[in-house]
């Protein structure tokens, strides 16, 4: 993997909206069924939105009904940085980018085989890109 992105929070602030900065580098969520990505059934890869690293495949992509796009596994188990995660009295784990730290979402055991994860992700972290043809 490539050198990890290292910036400083103004250099996000000038980078990312005023959402994609809260959910993104602030670790926060947004609200259910509200994002873009959630209900798509577009083809293609997910990217990170803050540094454009290839996250997660519509291969891996289904309907959690969770008001979150879901994935059953990233593109690959390197480009995912987990994180015990006990905010608001529950003990979950947090998914960031390995290649720049972005909050992405939480992954939990509830999803479907042949994994049994359910990787639970903020639209706004995400950036779709279409399968090259």
């Amino acid at each position: 993997m490539a050198e990890k992105i290292e910036k400083s929070p103004e250099e996000w602030k000038e980078q990312l909206t005023p959402d994609q900065y809260e959910i993104c580098i602030n670790h926060g969520t947004e609200p259910p069924f509200s994002g873009k990505y959630n209900d798509t059934k577009l083809e293609g890869n997910f990217k990170c939105t803050c540094c454009g690293e290839e996250l997660f495949s519509s291969d891996s992509k289904f309907d959690s009904g969770s008001g979150w796009p879901s994935f059953w596994k990233p593109i690959s188990e390197d480009k995912i940085e987990y994180i015990s995660d006990t905010t608001y009295g529950m003990v979950r784990t947090e998914v960031n980018c390995k290649k720049c730290g972005a909050h992405l979402g939480h992954v939990f055991d509830d999803g479907p085989k042949p994994t049994n994860e359910r990787y639970c992700i903020n639209s706004i972290s995400l950036q779709h890109e279409k399968d090259k043809e």
